[in-house]
């Protein structure tokens, strides 16, 4: 009762909230896009966006060098054009000379200044600061230097060749931030941000709602002509029940709900990933590939002998079946033709086809039993509880193969520092990608990046795996480049360091109002063109 109660004062308050900004703003409700961050959003500083909750509001408000469509292509952003070295060293950005910040009284008479060069500079050096701390200072880890020749050109020079790095500076952590605001110390930059994108900051409600209105100087332009962007405000609500929200979407309260949780995930699809039928008339479903490679991971270097056979490593690998995995647990949204670490969405991905061999998976435990003369092979997996469906499924198909499972569930912050510490040996990981290239994927079983320098939680090792790895990070030929990371895939594959359980997709639920929304790999939302249509 009282959960209920808390739920509808904040819908309340909400609505008080709203009506008394529109009567001040004037914001007509038709163009104002509205969803929930049950995470909350603890910043608006695009030096900490390290997560979702934080990068969407933040997409809003900022600009960088450059930016990613929905397929993944590098394009322009506030770097009109851009110049590589032979040898790909050195990149000269030219900027536009029409991009403003935010109006703010810092600035001076006019309220705004163009961005230039030096503001660049400023970014990063703030981005490298060790009092800043910013999670996101590891972008420039292969950058050497950088200046501004002029009010126009910001060069870039890297250590060595790194084909990837466009991809690193499409990274919210890259956006342009002004100096007179950010070193304003009676400015609190983290709520009150000033940048360049296509939304303004208007308010902030901590934990209640936040606001961004449409920035009338805004530098982009539709393929009319028209400025953007469309809407004249995005509003931002942090409900932190998933099925609260859900109810306030079906109710016509949100716009926009992204994935699915367990709580209505039955409700608005079926068990082929379409969308149920009671909605198909209010609702659209939109779903695609998303970079997230969802996984069992072994720790290679821990004492328990079992899993350092390969045997028993491949029998668990091919013996389930991720098709019906995904249909009874997942509603189909994932893809279970899979291969190494590299999802679908990005080149370099490696799919193997017919992956579940009950028979083979149980010859091979069979044989490992009969050399070692046990009567049993018994392990532990460690999870937390969002994946105990998927263990608990997994427990029952390996008992047909003559694996015992353990299911051991964790918090998932225990969980994340036992992988770390290599406290346990079989764990349930994801990786989600940073950026949009298959080296993302590849680096996690680079001997180097062992923990604690780096993501390699399986402790993979192997001298050969890195000289290729070497190789290919470093290789400028696009083709060239794909096969070796498809080789590098084939070592994972024969390894088997992880099972891959599936390839993760992105899903996206819009009222029939919601026009230009698009979906894409990254999962990242960008509201400059969308609109809302009125329906009958």
């Amino acid at each position: 009762m009282k959960s209920i109660i808390y739920y509808i004062s904040i819908i309340c308050l909400l609505t008080l909230l709203f009506s008394c900004q529109n009567k001040d703003i004037q914001i007509d409700e038709s163009k104002v896009f509205r969803y929930n961050e049950s995470a909350n959003i603890p910043t608006l500083d695009p030096a900490f966006a390290k997560s979702m909750n934080i990068i969407w509001p933040c997409n809003q408000l900022y600009n960088g060098l450059v930016q990613l469509d929905d397929s993944l292509h590098v394009k322009s952003d506030i770097a009109k054009q851009w110049i590589i070295s032979e040898g790909g060293l050195q990149y000269d950005f030219v900027l536009r000379d029409d991009v403003y910040f935010h109006k703010h009284v810092n600035f001076g008479v006019d309220s705004t200044r163009v961005v230039v060069a030096k503001d660049f500079v400023y970014s990063f050096n703030r981005l490298l600061d060790p009092d800043l701390a910013s999670p996101g200072a590891w972008i420039l880890k292969k950058v050497e230097s950088y200046e501004a020749i002029n009010d126009s050109v910001f060069r870039i020079r890297l250590k060595e060749a790194f084909p990837a790095f466009l991809g690193l500076m499409s990274m919210r952590y890259a956006s342009v931030v002004p100096q007179e605001i950010v070193d304003d110390r009676d400015h609190d930059f983290r709520s009150s941000p000033i940048g360049t994108g296509p939304f303004r900051f208007k308010l902030w409600a901590e934990n209640i709602k936040l606001v961004l209105r449409k920035n009338p100087d805004y530098f982009e332009k539709d393929e009319q002509g028209k400025q953007l962007p469309y809407l004249e405000a995005v509003s931002i609500t942090f409900l932190p029940d998933k099925q609260s929200a859900f109810l306030q979407f079906i109710q016509g309260n949100l716009d926009f709900i992204s994935g699915l949780d367990p709580s209505y995930k039955d409700d608005i699809i079926d068990s082929e990933g379409n969308l149920n039928e009671k909605y198909k008339l209010r609702l659209q479903m939109l779903s695609g590939p998303y970079l997230n490679t969802e996984y069992l991971g072994f720790n290679l270097s821990s004492e328990h002998q079992v899993i350092k056979d390969k045997r028993v490593r491949n029998a668990l690998d091919m013996g389930f079946d991720r098709q019906k995995m995904l249909a009874y647990l997942r509603n189909g949204m994932g893809e279970s033709e899979v291969g190494g670490m590299i999802p679908d969405g990005l080149v370099g991905s490696l799919k193997i086809p017919k992956r579940y061999d009950l028979v083979k998976a149980k010859e091979l435990i069979t044989d490992y039993k009969a050399e070692k003369k046990v009567d049993k092979v018994s392990l532990t997996l460690s999870t937390d509880a969002s994946y105990l469906d998927i263990a608990e499924y997994l427990q029952r198909e390996w008992q047909k193969i003559g694996v015992e499972l353990t299911v051991d569930v964790m918090p998932p912050s225990t969980l994340r520092q036992s992988i770390a510490t290599g406290s346990v040996y079989f764990f349930r990981g994801s990786w989600i990608a940073d950026y949009p290239d298959g080296e993302n994927y590849l680096s996690l079983f680079d001997s180097k990046n062992k923990v604690p320098n780096g993501a390699n939680y399986t402790r993979f090792d192997s001298a050969s795996y890195d000289e290729k790895l070497h190789q290919a990070i470093y290789e400028v030929d696009d083709a060239k480049r794909v096969t070796l990371y498809q080789d590098l895939e084939s070592v994972i594959v024969a390894e088997v360091p992880v099972i891959v359980l599936f390839y993760d997709k992105a899903v996206r639920f819009t009222s029939l109002e919601v026009n230009n929304l698009g979906i894409n790999p990254m999962n990242n939302l960008f509201l400059k063109k969308v609109y809302k249509t009125k329906q009958p």
